[in-house]
């Protein structure tokens, strides 16, 4: 659901085209006429004008070059991309080869959809939902200004028909249902609303075009004598970072001295974006010195990537002179040189932080798992709620055609040179999430935890937390394991800033 933005840079189209695996740009100006040739020996591959074998072809080959687990991939010959019946089957194979080690859950293709949503714009419904405890469809969160607060969707709203049809998880076919009503592509979607006061509406949303704006919820409690700050946050956008000023300019006028960042269904998103909310949160006194670095593959840092002279882009200096670049310009050593190292800029005035809480579930992704790990080493952090989802690796956009392909070629890892959380990062206390109560109701379980923590030092703790439902028999895992088919969160961290050419 992400593409690389940047406002100085236009990304060009490019396919690549096989002739004896030689690949060549679409001809956009007489400065792109060099085509890239990939050294690769192969006996499969025939010249072609057929465009979905070229957008195979080229899947594979950039893989080749720039893919996070490219050591030890096979050969063009033995892998035969265009054997495959479409892209997806051909990421499919990508991702289950034996050097992924089996963990690349993170490789898609996209129509560039990520693109607008990256940058803050969106053309959906602008809702998403899940099981609670109790086994019933809720409403999880909902943006405004979008179709659905507009027809004045809540969170906690409990969901009882979609499209005509019960929520009630009696097959596989209810859950299809909910895919498609919910998460699919059609213009409209009929709703059944049962509300908090227990009246019910009949609702059909259009989807429409919205802004995003990725803080939900922000206030400021008093704990005793302490003022705690609270701010959900649900998506690394590149437009929210003046948002995220205003709301800590506001923190620091209250006075906070600790502060809960609600990240619990943030998938991820730029770069840039995390890094300047890690800036927000951390201390004046860390200033100058190492906050993450960025290794890149050993193809792309040995300048070996030759495919990405195919990412063309023009580039605008200080003079208002064009310049034509491709992503093979780029240095992608892990150095402060090359800006890979990045250092803590304090950012605001919000300092003398003592602690930050991190509330988290398994939708936890990428770039705000990139928050929570900068922060380690130099803070007090505590998690709340359910282990994270574990994606310690990035990518930026490789335009093929008419498609983004998201491969990952890069990770990241904090000042203790930590980064391998693949599995996800365990938290201070699990506990389940709760769809029952708004954002910001102290009464709310993960909130609630974290500001229990505050006044007394430690979590609570209730047996009820995890348990089988009382009203529907089911335990916590299994409906854990439903909402995971609901999950169509954009899991990614994406590079958007403008590296240094070499």
């Amino acid at each position: 659901m992400l593409r690389k933005i940047n406002s100085q840079k236009i990304l060009l189209c490019f396919l690549v085209v096989s002739t004896a695996l030689i690949t060549s740009c679409k001809k956009s100006t007489p400065a792109e006429e060099s085509p890239n040739a990939v050294t690769e020996a192969n006996t499969l591959q025939t010249p072609t004008t057929n465009r979905d074998f070229l957008t195979r072809d080229s899947i594979f080959l950039y893989a080749k070059q720039t893919y996070f687990w490219n050591v030890g991939m096979p050969s063009y010959d033995d892998f035969n991309p265009r054997k495959y019946s479409n892209n997806v089957q051909v990421l499919s194979a990508l991702k289950a080869l034996p050097s992924t080690g089996g963990k690349d859950k993170y490789s898609f293709i996209d129509d560039g959809t990520v693109a607008g949503q990256l940058s803050g714009l969106s053309g959906d419904y602008g809702f998403s939902a899940n099981y609670d405890g109790g086994n019933l469809l809720r409403v999880k969160y909902v943006y405004a200004t979008s179709p659905a607060a507009v027809a004045g969707l809540k969170r906690g709203d409990l969901i009882t028909r979609v499209n005509g049809r019960t929520t009630l998880r009696t097959s596989q076919a209810d859950i299809d249902n909910l895919n498609d009503g919910i998460f699919g592509d059609n213009p409209t979607v009929a709703l059944t609303i049962e509300k908090a006061n227990k009246s019910t509406q009949s609702l059909v949303i259009t989807r429409g075009s919205y802004n995003i704006n990725p803080i939900l919820f922000t206030n400021t409690y008093n704990v005793g004598t302490k003022k705690v700050g609270y701010i959900v946050f649900n998506s690394f956008t590149t437009n929210s970072v003046p948002l995220l000023d205003a709301a800590f300019s506001k923190f620091t006028t209250d006075g906070v001295t600790e502060l809960v960042v609600d990240l619990r269904y943030n998938g991820g998103g730029s770069v840039a974006t995390s890094e300047a909310f890690t800036n927000l949160i951390a201390p004046a006194s860390q200033n100058g010195k190492v906050m993450y670095t960025t290794y890149w593959t050993k193809t792309m840092q040995d300048h070996q990537a030759t495919i990405l002279q195919n990412q063309k882009f023009y580039d605008t200096n200080s003079s208002g002179i064009r310049t034509l670049f491709s992503m093979f310009d780029y240095d992608y050593k892990p150095i402060a040189a090359s800006g890979n190292l990045e250092v803590f800029k304090k950012r605001g005035s919000l300092n003398g932080l003592t602690r930050v809480y991190f509330l988290v579930t398994s939708g936890t992704a990428s770039a705000s798992e990139l928050l929570i790990n900068n922060l380690k080493p130099v803070m007090d952090v505590k998690l709340i709620g359910r282990k994270t989802y574990g994606k310690p690796v990035g990518f930026f956009a490789l335009r093929i055609d008419k498609s983004d392909l998201y491969i990952p070629q890069f990770q990241t890892k904090n000042s203790a040179d930590f980064g391998d959380y693949f599995d996800g990062m365990a938290v201070d206390k699990d506990l389940a999430d709760d769809l029952t109560t708004d954002f910001g109701d102290p009464s709310e379980s993960l909130l609630a935890q974290a500001l229990n923590y505050s006044a007394t030092g430690r979590f609570t703790s209730f047996t009820k937390e995890n348990a089988i439902s009382s009203t529907s028999g089911v335990s916590r895992v299994q409906i854990d394991q439903v909402n995971e088919k609901l999950d169509h969160e954009f899991k990614g961290m994406v590079e958007t800033r403008k590296p240094i050419l070499k």
